[in-house]
Parts: C-alpha cells; sequence; structure tokens
C-alpha cells in the first residue's frame, strides 16, 4: 500500500506560494506525509478565467492588504522579512521550466532558493542570470541544466503540468490535492490539506 502522499502545486510568482514552500516540508515530515512538489504557471489559468493580470495587481487594495498579510505571517512562522519584488509578479517562466526538469529530490531545494531570492532578496528571478545563480549556488552546473530546461521537450512537460492543474479545478497558488482529489487551495488551507492525506493514507 502506498503511503499517504500530497501533490503541492505552487507558482515562482506566488507569494502565498512561498510561504508554503517554506513551511511544507516539516510540516509534511511530522506529519508523515510524502509531498511531490509540482511548479505550474497561473497565467493561462488566469486567462482562461477573464484575467489579463494578477488580481494583486486589478485589485489596489487587495494587493495592499496581501503585503501587509504576509509581513504578518512570515513573522509568525520565523521566517525573514518580506522584500517585494518589482516587477510584481516576478516572471517565473524560466525558474519552472527548470523546476520541472530537475528530478524529486532537487526540485524542493531549488524552488526554495528561488523564492528566497524572490522574496528575501529582492532579485528578479525573471532574468536568467538569476536561475543561474541559485543553480551554481546548490551545485549544479548550471549552464547545461538551463540549456535542457528550455529544449522543448521540457517546455511541454511545463505546460502538461499547467495543464493537469486546470483540469483539477485549480485556479490560484498554492493549491494542495489529495489522492482522492480533494483540492485545497492557499497556504492557509495546507495543515487541513495535510491532515486529509493523512487521514486517507
Amino acid at each position: 500500500m502506498p503511503g499517504a502522499s500530497l501533490d503541492f502545486f505552487y507558482e515562482f510568482g506566488s507569494p502565498y506560494s512561498y510561504l508554503s514552500a517554506m513551511r511544507i516540508a516539516a510540516l509534511a515530515e511530522r506529519a508523515g506525509v510524502q509531498v511531490r512538489w509540482r511548479p505550474f504557471l497561473l497565467g493561462p489559468i488566469f486567462r482562461a478565467q477573464g484575467y489579463e493580470d494578477s488580481p494583486f495587481n486589478t485589485m489596489p487594495l487587495k494587493r495592499a492588504h496581501m503585503w501587509s498579510d504576509l509581513d504578518r505571517l512570515v513573522r509568525i512562522a520565523g521566517l525573514p522579512a518580506v522584500t517585494r519584488p518589482e516587477p510584481f509578479p516576478a516572471n517565473g517562466l524560466l525558474a519552472a521550466r527548470v523546476a520541472v526538469w530537475l528530478d524529486d529530490a532537487s526540485r524542493p531545494a531549488f524552488s526554495r532558493a528561488i523564492y528566497v531570492a524572490e522574496f528575501v532578496e529582492g532579485r528578479d528571478i525573471g532574468a536568467r542570470e538569476t536561475v543561474r545563480q541559485v543553480l551554481a549556488g546548490l551545485g549544479h552546473f548550471c549552464d547545461d541544466i538551463l540549456a535542457e530546461a528550455e529544449a522543448p521537450a521540457n517546455k511541454e512537460k511545463l505546460r502538461g503540468e499547467t495543464e493537469a492543474a486546470q483540469r483539477l479545478g485549480l485556479f490560484g497558488a498554492p493549491s494542495f490535492v489529495t489522492r482522492d482529489g480533494e483540492l485545497f487551495w492557499g497556504n492557509d488551507r495546507l495543515d487541513m490539506a495535510l491532515d486529509h492525506a493523512r487521514a486517507i493514507g
């Protein structure tokens, strides 16, 4: 029998995905749940819903609240203070392609490092050099990985992950999907998602 598992869908431009990415490993270990990290792109999903931009950009009051909320949440989580990246949301396409190309063992560390570069250090993760430096800092042969990540087959792999997210009914990030297809949306639903994953085994 397989053990309890949870699919973690995240977007590199998403501040709340950053929070979940920094918390999920320890919480999942305590819960006895295996996590599959699944990067995807929100842009195509937003466009399918009629949005041409992030709702945080089209609704200034929502955006202002989001940043103050994030400041509170990182303090509670014991994470470094947030640096607001510019532009926002960041272009996470290259980072997502790299994350999809990496194996399951390497993907979490890379993803967390990208989020730190973006939301702690305020670096532009849409810049090729930023992604290259993150890879190098993790000991990867970065130029080889970047070339592989931008190959047509890997671009199609990321497109497939985004299409899979759409089929599962995802509309935002982070989202968590359990073995029985239950969808939990938002950083504040992470504990609930883990509890459900553990309950169904």
